[in-house]
């Protein structure tokens, strides 16, 4: 009998805080059985910062805890890449920099970043085009920063991995397969989100269908899932801000049973992969959203992420994917007994 394939467990530690400081959000990754945490707000001493802002004793502190709560970190969760490509007014607030600065300036901050935090995954974007255009008019232009960004990623010797998300170039499993083909960098890697095709209007069977676009370039996966009261229409761009019906992944409209179950079969080879880059497995990444999301982060709660986490081991239980929760031997193990 073959060996079951498992993955890791992790999620974004501030949708589990509710004011987000770094106690509260490794005493609810800690209570859960978590031993990964993926790290994008947090208030380590001096109010809420994203993780691009944290100071060196920030930092210090934040490392220590981490310490104390038997923590590590899964991935960077960086805003990297979510920048206009263009210097034009599109109506949205997006913000632009132009490339050499954001290259030399945030994605090499990105890194040092993800150095000492001791993790080898840098989570991050396509690149917002102008609103109401066709994404497909510009991916060439994203391809070319993206190469740029996975080699300055790569001579860190760490991997980048670019996340599906509405309304930027790499909205869908299509585009995003395409630019994963056009840039053709072994430090750039792919992060499927079930909800973030689900919230533009796919179907089930559609998003199960920008899934498998994807799957070639695959390196982890965040998690988290949405149900609309009503039948979506088809949207080419989502407001953010108003997403309000996210849920677990064994009750949502995305299919996770049905994507996981495929995704089953290509863990063994994608853990070996991954290896080979320093990254100790095939991360299954919390973002569960359940008590609203927007454009850089949202929230659950303690109480929310663990009905994720729950429904989440349940789908993997009934498809036949392990994992790992934190036991007695790992609490005697911290502890030194």
């Amino acid at each position: 009998m073959s060996e079951q394939p498992s993955v890791i467990l992790s999620g974004f530690g501030d949708e589990a805080a509710n004011q987000k400081t770094a106690e509260q959000q490794f005493c609810a990754f800690a209570a859960l059985g978590l031993q990964y945490y993926s790290i994008r707000f947090i208030d380590a001493g001096q109010g809420i910062k994203n993780v691009m802002h944290l100071t060196k004793g920030e930092i210090a502190h934040i490392r220590h805890l981490e310490g104390e709560y038997d923590l590590n970190v899964a991935t960077l969760g960086s805003p990297i890449g979510k920048v206009k490509l263009l210097n034009q007014e599109d109506g949205t607030k997006n913000r632009f920099v132009p490339f050499k600065k954001y290259l030399n300036d945030e994605v090499k901050k990105a890194c040092e970043l993800a150095h000492a935090f001791e993790t080898k995954l840098i989570r991050g974007f396509s690149f917002y085009h102008p609103k109401g255009e066709d994404p497909w008019k510009h991916v060439k232009q994203a391809a070319d920063q993206l190469g740029q960004i996975a080699e300055t990623v790569h001579r860190s010797d760490l991997t980048f991995g670019l996340e599906v998300e509405a309304n930027l170039v790499g909205q869908n499993g299509e585009l995003l397969a395409e630019l994963h083909k056009q840039v053709d960098h072994p430090a750039m890697v792919l992060i499927f989100d079930a909800a973030n095709i689900s919230t533009q209007g796919y179907s089930p069977t559609e998003t199960y269908e920008q899934y498998e676009k994807m799957k070639k370039g695959l390196g982890w996966m965040h998690i988290k899932d949405y149900r609309h009261p009503e039948r979506m229409k088809r949207t080419t761009h989502v407001d953010e801000e108003a997403l309000k019906h996210f849920v677990p992944a064994d009750r949502g409209d995305s299919g996770h049973e049905m994507i996981l179950r495929d995704f089953r079969e290509l863990i063994p080879a994608m853990e070996k992969k991954l290896k080979k880059r320093g990254i100790p497995g095939v991360f299954l990444d919390l973002e569960p959203h359940v008590k609203g999301g927007g454009q850089f982060g949202g929230f659950s709660g303690p109480d929310g992420l663990g009905v994720a986490l729950r429904g989440l081991c349940k789908v993997l239980d009934y498809i036949g994917i392990g994992y790992h929760l934190r036991d007695f031997e790992d609490v005697r193990v911290a502890r030194g007994f």
